[in-house]
């Protein structure tokens, strides 16, 4: 009996000194646990498998994929409180402690994946990054594109513009700059976890979803779906993101090679989801659901004109929103 305490309480200091930055003493190195509500099939997932392999000489990678350590939302504080090395941030959690960060969150915002790489490794980016660091006790390592946020509906109502949503329950994330971003495309936005979309679909508790197509195609919306609308209407990223406690114990040379190893991860990601995205047009349309676009300029004006007039608006910092219209 004594022989299996003490192998427990042996294998619990291992794992303690593991999440402190000691020595594990399985691996003989630090482990990170990385959490995310993205799928094991997701683009993604390849995408810290490649970081993890350029990584490994100094840690160990731990994944957890679908929200199965820490549900969506969720993640964010779990670093803070040191429960949680490695996380994919979404900027809404984000911007629910830093009302700045609200501005990166609004809809037409991004022209496109190469403009938010742009904005993230400009002046703009750093101040962002750096208001994080300081206020979250967090390391942003960078933006990971996962695909334009398009409209997918159940009913097979003909959208144009902003009006034709009236009434129409999207599912969004929890979180107020989630719940704005549907209210701002004229939808009745209806909070719900991702996890959670697909029956809500198939039983009626919601109309429609928003997601990039390679979600669709992930976690198989489109099996209870009747058309998807390209409105386009926001450049979807999550934020990679290190503990700051994780990232000062190194020294600089490997936090060199840390960064380095995300950025060629987080390209190749970004390649695969722009090539992903332009294949599952057609993908859809041949599982007989109806893909189109919307009067794009309605949705835009409709969108930016219920931002600059809201409470979130109020809190961007002077001046940022022309920088990043200006790169």
């Amino acid at each position: 009996m004594k022989q299996g305490i003490d192998r427990r309480m042996l294998l619990a200091a291992g794992g303690a000194l593991a999440l402190t930055g000691g020595t594990a003493l399985a691996q003989g190195k630090p482990n990170l646990r990385f959490s995310a509500v993205f799928s094991e099939q997701d683009i993604r997932a390849e995408m810290m498998k490649r970081f993890a392999e350029a990584i490994k000489d100094d840690f160990a990678l731990q994944p957890y994929y679908g929200g199965n350590l820490f549900k969506q939302g969720t993640e964010l504080v779990a670093m803070q409180r040191n429960n949680l090395e490695m996380g994919n941030i979404a900027p809404q959690d984000v911007s629910n402690q830093i009302p700045a960060w609200s501005i990166v969150t609004s809809a037409y915002l991004f022209r496109d994946a190469d403009h938010l790489k742009k904005v993230f490794a400009s002046d703009v980016g750093r101040d962002l990054k750096t208001m994080a660091e300081d206020k979250l006790n967090i390391k942003i390592l960078g933006p990971t594109y996962f695909g334009a946020r398009q409209v997918g509906l159940k009913p097979k109502k003909k959208i144009s513009t902003p009006a034709d949503l009236a009434g129409v329950k999207l599912r969004m994330p929890g979180g107020d700059a989630w719940q704005f971003l549907g209210q701002s495309l004229g939808a009745n936005p209806t909070p719900m976890a991702y996890a959670e979309v697909y029956t809500g679909l198939q039983s009626g508790a919601i109309d429609g979803q928003d997601n990039p197509l390679p979600n669709v195609q992930n976690m198989k919306f489109y099996e209870v779906s009747s058309q998807i609308v390209l409105t386009s209407h926001l450049v979807g990223f999550d934020l990679l993101c290190v503990t700051k406690r994780v990232w000062d114990g190194m020294d600089a040379k490997k936090q060199a090679a840390f960064q380095a190893a995300a950025d060629a991860a987080i390209d190749w990601s970004t390649k695969e989801h722009l090539a992903k995205e332009v294949e599952l047009v057609d993908f859809f349309k041949k599982q007989g659901l109806e893909v189109y676009a919307p009067d794009l300029k309605a949705f835009r004006d409709f969108a930016q004109k219920k931002y600059l007039e809201s409470e979130l608006a109020k809190g961007w910092a002077p001046g940022m929103l022309d920088k990043i219209n200006a790169l």
